[in-house]
C-alpha cells in the first residue's frame, strides 16, 4: 500500500477503551489537516499517545519551524519564546541552526527542551564538515541562501559556486530569497518578490547591501551546507531557473539578459 498515493490506512480511537481501523483517500486526509500533513507522523502519532513524531523540512524560518510545534505540541506563548530564544534582548539569534530532521519527542516536551535536541542534532550532523577557513557561521548563512534558490540538489554545488565567486568580486548577491526574508510576515512568510522589493531598507536586502545578511535567513538541509563548505568551480556570476527549473548560468549580465529573454519571456 502506498502511503503518499491512493489509500491511506490509520488508526483512530473512537472511544475509551475502543478502537477501529478505517480507510481514507488520501483528499479526504488533506481536506482534514491541510496540504502539508505528514502522513508518517500521523500514523506514528496514533500508535504511541505520548509520543509525538516531528518532521521539520529544511528552508524553513525559525517561525515556520515554531508553528510545526506549537500545534503538535500544544505550546503556549512562553515555550514559544523559549524555542526562538526571545526572552532577553541580547539572546543569540538562533536563525539557521534549528537542524531540519525528523524528530521524536514526548507529547509533553517544552519549547527550551526542543531547542536544546534540535541544537545537539545540528552539532552532531554540521561540526563534522566545518573546515578552518570557513567558520560555520558564514557557511550556514550561505547554505540558507542555496537551500531556499536551488530548485532541487542537483543545482547546490553551482550555485555555492556563483554565491562564492560573486563575494570574491565584491559583488551584492542580488538574491531574491533575502528580500523575502526581509519582507515575509505570519500573513506569508515568504512573500512574491515585486521589483520595487529591491529598494526595501532592511539589512537582509543583498540587492543594497554587499556581502552575506546579518544571519541565514532558513534552516538549510545537511546537503546545502555541504554545497556551502564545497562549491563547485565556475567561471559564472549569474543564474536564473526556467519555467521547467531547470537552471542556466552565464559570465557576464549580457549574457544571463539574453538567457533570461530566450527562455522566460
Amino acid at each position: 500500500m502506498s502511503i503518499g498515493k491512493n489509500i491511506i490506512a490509520f488508526a483512530a480511537i473512537l472511544s475509551m477503551g475502543a478502537g477501529l481501523f478505517f480507510f481514507a483517500s488520501k483528499n479526504d486526509i488533506v481536506a482534514l489537516f491541510g496540504e502539508k500533513v505528514d502522513f508518517f507522523a500521523m500514523y506514528q502519532n496514533l500508535g504511541n499517545p505520548y509520543i509525538r513524531y516531528v518532521r521539520i523540512p529544511a528552508g524553513l524560518r525559525k517561525e515556520e519551524v515554531a508553528d510545526i510545534y506549537g500545534k503538535v505540541l500544544a505550546w503556549n506563548n512562553q515555550d514559544r519564546k523559549d524555542f526562538l530564544n526571545e526572552n532577553e534582548e541580547t539572546a543569540t539569534d538562533l536563525e539557521g541552526y534549528y537542524f531540519p530532521s525528523t524528530y521524536v519527542l514526548p507529547m509533553d516536551a517544552s519549547g527550551e527542551e526542543v531547542k536544546d535536541k534540535m541544537l545537539q542534532t545540528f552539532n552532531k550532523n554540521v561540526t563534522v564538515l566545518s573546515k578552518d577557513k570557513i567558520n560555520v557561521d558564514t557557511a550556514l548563512k550561505i547554505a540558507s541562501l542555496i537551500q531556499r534558490e536551488a530548485a532541487g540538489k542537483q543545482d547546490m554545488n553551482l550555485i555555492s559556486g556563483i554565491i562564492w565567486n560573486r563575494i570574491w568580486a565584491g559583488m551584492s548577491l542580488d538574491i531574491d530569497a533575502t528580500l523575502q526574508y526581509a519582507k515575509g510576515s505570519e500573513k506569508k512568510w515568504w512573500p512574491v518578490v515585486l521589483s520595487a522589493d529591491k529598494q526595501i531598507a532592511s539589512p537582509y536586502n543583498t540587492y543594497k547591501n554587499t556581502g552575506l545578511p546579518p544571519t541565514p535567513i532558513a534552516s538549510p538541509g545537511l546537503a546545502a551546507i555541504e554545497a556551502a563548505y564545497n562549491p563547485q568551480k565556475t567561471s559564472c556570476l549569474f543564474y536564473f531557473h526556467d519555467d521547467n527549473r531547470l537552471i542556466h548560468c552565464s559570465k557576464t549580465y549580457a549574457e544571463h539578459q539574453r538567457g533570461v529573454e530566450e527562455y522566460l519571456r
